[in-house]
């Protein structure tokens, strides 16, 4: 069976469900998580599985094929579409882990997820045979749903201070090393996720259960763990962020949707049926080709570089930065285009039984994400059109 045939799988059975996930949309903002009905269907689906490594039951799926397949459950409720853009990609940096630790995670249950953030919020302090660690880290989406997690740390010396030169790793934990804090997650958007904080004090880590970020960012650990399969050696920069913009992307379609289906029936205050009001379908128009245009940039951006890769290049840093600024472009675009339409979507639009508005406040939320920020990754493209490259630093990070 093809990765294609897989895929397909993926989609049929969550087209099968389609309906039952956009209903559990409120149930998830009610809960603050995902209803566990909903997480139940991302987890028969094989969504998780598709960039999962197949010796451990995964599909090793080309990473389009993720993004399309996110763009879909997000078009549906949002927060299901961004608990399977981002616990989705963790398998994908799993691979590169060390076989005894993908045999603790995935060894007697394929199924099983992984959760995050890398943001390096926590110190590794060298102990004999590895680390400990000790941290709290906020944004941790889908969690409850996860047996293990990924963080973000800096390198300690002995004391417990980071270490200089500063060296960041992902450290990989199960869930009886770390708390997740019940009460951390009160926000305005993207209230499903259940993204709350995780704490760790004082917790053991073997050597074998950490990466350091550079090698995975600069391909280094793929190339040590001797994969083969192309998607593995596609940048961190590119494959990281594409779960998330995914997510926002299908968002921004899902609102469009049902926008499209508002207006078909609805009538202003002046009496005049909105199918009728040339200006109200015009900035539909407009949105749907900017929100279409987002989305194919996107695929267009992680296919180009997966070709790239297939070919036997490595990606150079100006390269990098230029994809990350498609993809920060595409989900900045988006989402202006999906409040051109909810600006035209009349005051009942902002009812709380319309999901036109959830969708509206996850998408903005969505787009608040760190990995969103346009600022430094323009810069650092921008330097790069002009044949420059930008001094070590935060114009880096993230590239």
């Amino acid at each position: 069976m093809t990765t294609n045939d897989h895929t397909a799988q993926v989609r049929a059975r969550i087209d099968e469900h389609a309906d039952e996930l956009a209903a559990l949309g409120r149930a998830n903002e009610d809960l603050g998580r995902l209803d566990d009905q909903a997480a139940k269907v991302l987890r028969d689906s094989g969504v998780m599985r598709l960039l999962q490594p197949k010796q451990h039951g995964g599909r090793e799926a080309h990473p389009r094929d993720f993004a399309e397949t996110v763009m879909r459950i997000a078009g549906l409720d949002g927060a299901t579409g961004w608990v399977a853009g981002i616990v989705g990609v963790h398998p994908w940096e799993m691979a590169m882990a060390d076989e005894r630790v993908q045999e603790e995670v995935w060894g007697s249950d394929p199924d099983t997820w992984i959760a995050s953030p890398y943001a390096p919020m926590g110190v590794l302090t060298p102990v004999e045979g590895g680390y400990t660690l000790k941290g709290r880290w906020q944004f941790s989406s889908g969690t409850d749903h996860c047996d293990w997690i990924f963080l973000g740390a800096m390198v300690g010396d002995a004391d417990g201070k980071p270490a200089q030169p500063v060296t960041q790793a992902h450290v990989i934990l199960p869930r009886a090393d770390y708390t997740i804090v019940a009460d951390s997650w009160d926000v305005v958007g993207l209230r499903g996720t259940g993204s709350k904080d995780i704490v760790v004090e004082d917790a053991y880590v073997p050597a074998y259960r950490t990466l350091l970020y550079n090698d995975v960012a600069d391909g280094t650990a793929a190339k040590r763990a001797g994969l083969t399969e192309t998607g593995y050696h596609v940048p961190f920069s590119c494959v990281f962020p594409l779960g998330i913009t995914s997510a926002v992307i299908g968002i921004c379609e899902g609102a469009l949707a049902h926008h499209a289906a508002w207006q078909a029936s609805r009538t202003t205050i002046s009496g005049a049926a909105s199918k009728d009001d040339p200006y109200a379908l015009y900035a539909l128009s407009e949105a749907a080709a900017d929100i279409a245009a987002s989305r194919a940039a996107l695929l267009d951006n992680v296919t180009g570089m997966y070709d790239a890769v297939a070919r036997g290049h490595v990606p150079t840093f100006a390269e990098r930065a230029a994809g990350r600024r498609t993809q920060v472009q595409a989900a900045w675009r988006a989402v202006r285009a999906l409040d051109e339409v909810v600006a035209r979507s009349g005051g009942n639009a902002m009812r709380m039984d319309n999901p036109i508005q959830r969708f509206w406040r996850d998408a903005h939320t969505g787009l608040a994400h760190a990995i969103h920020v346009p600022g430094p990754t323009f810069h650092a493209a921008g330097l790069g059109d002009l044949g420059l490259e930008p001094p070590a630093g935060p114009l880096r990070s993230m590239i």
